[in-house]
């Protein structure tokens, strides 16, 4: 009731700006917005927009239906034994773990064969789903595989003031307004005293800290998404079979309002596994293909724990108002989804870390990787793993808590949470510069590992192709970059530059050969890890280029790679090696999500483009698609410092501004520190507030 109560007022709050403000009023958009629909006003806030942020969230942050679909599509071209290969699982013996405790193995590929065929049969059907899949992520702004986060908290032992430090940098698509709007709410008189970042449109700070705890998030990505494929009855296309008798589809009707046009009816058909996700495909000539049984009729159907019934936003508000891990502990019970990593410290000093949310157990010989048979019931569900059995921490003896959407736990934990963790490049550096720090930790060392762009994938490759016979000067002399290079991503690094493109055209020459041509490898976070795990194979048969009757070596194609990116940075960057720059290719432009479909008119609404360091895989993580252009396209979204000796010694940036309005003074103030990676305070004492405010806005009854 007390959230309700506060949901309702926040909704009161919007709603009463609304009633006295229209168009242009509101939003620069509005001008432009009736080219689309004339007639169109904004409908009152209520609780439920604020609850519904959770799932397009989740969405954004739960990718394993894509990872099924692609999985799938491969099997017509590699075996299930080389899709292990080109997207290997934790290295769990070079990279950390965020809880490391011994526990037992539960991997099991029984049955894997038979899923594998299966799927290997739908691939017609699952390239359709895939583009309905691409689609919704281009709506989103999302469905990038870089998105995830840093965080680390450091306990009093380790740091300059004896008291923790906790650091958080959340990783999301970049985008105009920033996702995250600064608020500090202190309640005199009452026990709501909290600073932080919201989302727009959510009352409560999400990540932040009060005058008892700090706490920060990352993605854990479990794997909580899963396709079923449904046998549907020839004769009553809502019905499917399961074990052996036909089952009513639940159905429900929504309609769909399009700008300018009259609504649409949208027929969402339900199993007890989830809503049907693609349209019913004939299966016929895909029967000796698979060589099993298949059905005539079929569907897809998707069940994810984002579709359940969840209070998220309890969680959050538990964390505003907790004073102690106990507390805090029991908010992130409700934590169901998007399953996040969180860290925790206090002001007794406590350091700590949970795992929560919906993570699925699943049958013996169901591993999440692959489309699975619905109407058998071998691959149902078997519940979630209880909170109390899920993975935490609290004042851990190596005395810091790391987290980088690495894994949350050895092979020996007794329920598998996922495969589709982040290869620990991050978590690895991370750990790396808090161990190996120069003296205490201190707020402006943290600073330092927020701004490192040392991509560890680097050096190993670096090393091979010194040792290269090259084939003329320019080559060689561009090579002389990497003498001494530092292995950092810098802004002005003209090795930095030369790598990345090195790094593009190594991707297509080891692998383009081997991949379908409308399926090509992407060269994310898999393709570094598979071709860290070969390039101590100078012969393996991955390296030889298939469409050529000579056998390529390593040395073969890396000799080919770096020629191609030489040509190409002479193009880029001029003769002129002293020109080159990381820099000026990765660029990163901010742009409205509306209105940057809008030809011309976007430029009012559009900032950069901002030069920028870092990469993928590098603490400093300003990802970009290897297979299409050197931009920017996720960031850092925002970090953040929390001293928790002296809250207002706190430090904070995000990357626009805290306005929505173009032209506004803090529209895009913050895209500068941001790209540099400075900060200003997290003003927390009230004397500090009232004196450094920019205005006052007294609210009178």
């Amino acid at each position: 009731p007390e959230l309700l109560l506060a949901l309702e007022a926040y909704a009161e709050g919007v709603n009463a700006y609304l009633a006295d403000h229209s168009g242009t009023a509101i939003a620069l958009e509005y001008a432009f917005l009736p080219l689309l629909n004339r007639d169109y006003e904004p409908a009152p806030w209520t609780p439920l927009n604020t609850m519904t942020w959770a799932k397009p969230m989740s969405w954004d942050l739960g990718g394993n239906m894509r990872n099924e679909i692609y999985f799938a599509k491969l099997l017509a071209t590699f075996s299930l034994e080389e899709i292990n290969q080109l997207y290997p699982p934790y290295p769990y013996d070079d990279r950390p773990v965020i809880v490391p405790n011994p526990h037992i193995s539960l991997e099991n590929n029984a049955g894997a064969e038979v899923i594998s065929n299966l799927a290997s049969a739908l691939a017609p059907a699952l390239s359709d789903l895939d583009a309905q899949v691409i689609a919704m992520d281009a709506l989103r702004g999302s469905g990038f595989e870089g998105i995830g986060s840093n965080s680390w908290v450091i306990s009093g032992g380790l740091t300059d003031t004896g008291m923790p430090l906790l650091a958080n940098d959340m990783h999301l698509g970049a985008q105009m307004p920033s996702i995250w709007h600064e608020v500090g709410l202190h309640c005199l008189g009452c026990d709501y005293d909290a600073t932080g970042i919201v989302f727009p449109g959510v009352p409560g700070i999400v990540v932040g800290h009060n005058a008892h705890i700090a706490w920060g998030l990352t993605n854990g990505g479990p794997d909580v998404q899963d396709l079923y494929i449904e046998k549907i009855n020839p004769d009553n296309p809502d019905q499917y079979e399961f074990e052996g008798e036909w089952v009513d589809m639940e159905i429900i009707t929504e309609q769909i309002n399009i700008a300018g046009k009259d609504p649409v009816e949208e027929i969402v058909r339900i199993t007890q596994h989830g809503p049907i996700i693609t349209d019913v495909f004939g299966l016929e000539e895909f029967h000796e293909e698979a060589g099993i049984d298949l059905p005539e009729n079929y569907a897809i159907s998707l069940q994810w724990t984002a579709l359940e019934t969840t209070c998220t936003i309890c969680a959050l508000f538990g964390f505003n108002t907790a004073e102690n891990w106990e507390e805090f502990r029991a908010s992130a019970s409700n934590f169901k989804v998007p399953s996040q990593n969180l860290v925790y410290a206090d002001i007794e000093g406590n350091i700590g870390y949970q795992f929560p949310g919906y993570i699925p157990i699943r049958t013996e010989g169901h591993t999440g990787m692959l489309p699975v048979p619905g109407w058998t019931g071998e691959y149902e569900w078997q519940g979630y793993i209880p909170f109390d059995e899920l993975p935490y921490a609290y004042n851990p003896p190596e005395e810091y808590i790391a987290t980088a959407n690495n894994a949350v736990v050895g092979l020996e934990y007794p329920y598998s949470i996922s495969r589709n963790f982040a290869y620990g490049e991050r978590a690895k550096r991370i750990v790396n510069m808090i161990e190996n720090a120069p003296g205490p930790i201190s707020s402006a060392y943290i600073q330092e590992m927020h701004a490192d762009n040392m991509d560890i994938i680097t050096e190993p490759l670096i090393d091979v192709l010194m040792e290269l016979q090259l084939d003329n000067t320019k080559q060689e002399n561009a090579r002389a970059l990497f003498e001494n290079w530092d292995y950092q991503m810098d802004m002005d690094s003209a090795p930095a530059a030369l790598f990345a493109v090195f790094w593009k055209h190594l991707n297509a020459e080891t692998l383009d050969d081997d991949y379908p041509e409308n399926n090509p490898p992407e060269g994310g976070r898999a393709t570094r890890e598979f071709i860290r795990q070969i390039i101590n194979e100078p012969n393996s048969p991955w390296w030889d280029n298939q469409n050529t009757s000579k056998v390529e070596s390593r040395d073969d194609i890396f000799a080919k790679a770096f020629e191609a990116a030489v040509k190409e940075m002479h193009k880029i960057g001029g003769k002129d090696l002293a020109n080159w720059a990381w820099g000026d290719m990765h660029t990163i432009v901010f742009e409205n999500q509306v209105m940057s479909n809008f030809p011309f008119i976007k430029n009012a609404f559009n900032r950069g483009p901002f030069r920028t360091a870092g990469g993928g895989g590098i603490i400093n993580a300003t990802g970009w698609k290897t297979r299409e252009s050197y931009e920017t396209h996720w960031i850092p979204s925002q970090r953040m410092i929390v001293d928790l000796s002296d809250m207002q010694a706190s430090l904070f940036m995000h990357s626009t501004g805290q306005s929505g309005h173009p032209y506004h003074p803090h529209y895009i103030d913050m895209a500068d520190p941001w790209r540099l990676t400075e900060y200003h305070p997290m003003n927390w004492e009230q004397s500090v507030i009232e004196t450094k405010a920019e205005g006052h806005l007294h609210l009178v009854p």
